[in-house]
């Protein structure tokens, strides 16, 4: 599985029933997103207690369906990430734990030439 940084990931800001698979996320993420699971970008669902995230993307060819189950502690809250897409960068910190809200991130640079 290999995402290039243009793909972007959306975060599921309600809770999802963990027991959904790759066709119930698919039609979540048409209501939920009102986007084509198709299309190639990641989409974030996390179950109740926060300890559990689900992460479905198509590549072309079909869908994989990431699950990932923490042992001990909480995924941060989706509330915020829910807003915006995030990056590769972005959801890869998500999956390990960190709390994005709190990340100071620098400011885009707009550059036409080098110096």
């Amino acid at each position: 599985m290999m995402l290039s940084s243009s793909v972007r990931a959306y975060v599921c800001a309600e809770p999802v029933d963990m027991r959904k698979q790759i066709d119930g996320l698919a039609q979540l993420v048409e209501s939920v997103f009102a986007a084509d699971a198709f299309g190639g970008q990641v989409f974030v669902f996390l179950g109740k207690r926060r300890n559990k995230v689900k992460l479905l993307w198509w590549d072309r060819h079909g869908f994989f369906l990431l699950y990932k189950r923490l042992e001990r502690g909480r995924f941060p809250r989706p509330e915020e990430l829910a807003r915006g897409g995030l990056s590769m960068g972005e959801l890869m910190a998500f999956l390990e734990g960190i709390d994005l809200s709190r990340a100071r991130r620098l400011p885009a640079v707009n550059a036409s030439r080098v110096a």
